[in-house]
């Protein structure tokens, strides 16, 4: 298949700008455009003044400037059917339906899809009424699991062994409404104990490529600690996912996942996110989402070869090459800067200074997220700023490698884990910090 000429992503985080990054490095490279992106992304990438906000001016944007390939990065653009709407206008866009992305703007759609097709995941019962939902709270053994049951930013999950805090997520949830629509239900899961793990695949509806598995930290301080957020860092490849359990995920949960939903008549085309709990039972999955993961892509994108536009055209087109790509050696790390007060109260005041001069090393990557230019630096414009990148010929290289960057920035009101891809078999802290969305 042809390689696209020009490909627009539709974003503005550290995830848009990895994507952007690696599609620009393609053997036949293509025009990368962005929308809206951000003033990082807009030092390397044409920016466009549309967004997901109204499809419409995005679409005719497209069509004006004769984009061949849409991806969509975030989750809300997708459960808010902008790829029907490119689709219906004739365009290649990579990212599923509307119907198709209830597998992440909905967790009971998912639970019940997963029970239907023999998908291992945890047991779950949904509710709506808050009182039916605190006494359901004695089935399940603590630490309980109580997520929103829709799209809530990163901030939807709650898992506590304290009664109280549960019950009071609960009332949170479907008294104040904290969430909104988002929070109109929620669901009790039964907890899910030992390694993390996130696994991508590239689907056309039929057809799927699975990616460089990969680990992510959600919770907010050094040894899991503190609270969800929407990623801390990550390091790829995970040694925890085996041959063995790689093959696993595709013939248990990918393959029958893509199978249930052509059945339904939504089929899926994009990438599938499993979000996976390594147990004594093998690969379980705690979480669908229907987009590249963030902070993943900005690690597992480094790390595939070959070009990525043409695996991503072809799946939208329903016509996937696996042999479009291949996985190259070594590892990579990403290590999240976060505004100081980052997930609970975040400033926005923050200065980091020395990213540019770390874009110039090789083997290191900087992926802007929330940043804004300011006098002799970035400001820290969000709760995520920007994703510090290594990538050496092991794990403990490109740990160290991404540590030392770090270590040559400067500024102030900014913070960062310290134990990203810390001993990675050591991974294993994971157990109490899902943050699904």
């Amino acid at each position: 298949m042809r390689a696209p000429r020009r490909i627009l992503i539709v974003g503005s985080g550290g995830r848009e700008h990895a994507l952007a990054w690696r599609l620009a490095r393609d053997p036949e490279p293509a025009e990368v455009l962005v929308a809206p992106g951000s003033e990082g992304l807009g030092l390397r990438f044409r920016r466009l003044e549309a967004g997901v906000a109204d499809p419409a001016v995005l679409v005719r944007a497209c069509c004006e400037r004769e984009v061949d390939l849409v991806v969509v990065g975030p989750e809300a653009a997708l459960a808010g059917g902008l790829a029907d709407d490119l689709e219906a206008a004739g365009i290649a866009v990579f990212g599923p339906s509307r119907s198709a992305a209830r597998l992440e703007s909905s967790k009971w759609f998912a639970k019940e899809l997963m029970r239907e097709a023999g998908i291992p995941t945890a047991r779950a019962e949904v509710f709506d009424d808050p009182a039916a939902a605190r006494a359901a709270l004695a089935r399940f053994e603590a630490p309980w699991v109580i997520k929103a049951d829709g799209l809530a930013g990163g901030k939807g999950v709650r898992v506590t062994a304290e009664r109280t805090e549960a019950e009071a997520f609960v009332a949170a949830c479907l008294g104040d409404r904290r969430f909104g629509p988002a929070g109109g239900r929620v669901l009790i899961e039964e907890f899910l104990d030992g390694e993390e793990a996130s696994v991508m695949a590239v689907c056309d509806g039929r057809r799927f490529v699975l990616l460089p598995p990969a680990r992510d930290y959600k919770r907010a301080l050094d040894a899991d600690r503190g609270g969800n957020t929407g990623g801390m860092g990550a390091y790829a490849p995970t040694p925890a996912v085996t041959p063995a359990i790689e093959s696993a995920v595709a013939g248990r949960i990918v393959a029958p996942t893509l199978v249930a939903m052509e059945r339904r008549g939504t089929p899926f085309r994009g990438i599938l996110y499993c979000g996976l709990m390594l147990g004594g039972s093998g690969a379980r999955v705690v979480e669908f989402n229907v987009r590249f993961g963030d902070p993943e892509t900005e690690v597992v994108v480094p790390l595939v070869t070959g070009s990525l536009a043409s695996l991503l055209l072809g799946a939208a087109r329903g016509e996937l090459d696996p042999a479009a790509i291949g996985r190259g050696p070594g590892a990579a790390v990403a290590v999240t800067l976060v505004d100081a007060g980052y997930p609970d109260a975040p400033a926005q005041g923050g200065r980091i200074t020395g990213l540019d001069a770390l874009e110039r090393e090789d083997g290191i990557m900087v992926f802007h997220a929330a940043t804004a230019a300011a006098e002799g630096g970035w400001r820290v414009a969000g709760g995520r700023a920007a994703h510090v990148v290594a990538v050496a010929a092991d794990l403990g290289a490109a740990r160290a490698r991404a540590y030392a960057a770090v270590g040559r920035l400067g500024g102030a009101g900014w913070r960062c884990r310290s134990d990203i891809a810390a001993g990675p078999a050591a991974g294993a802290a994971i157990a109490a910090g899902r943050g699904a969305a």
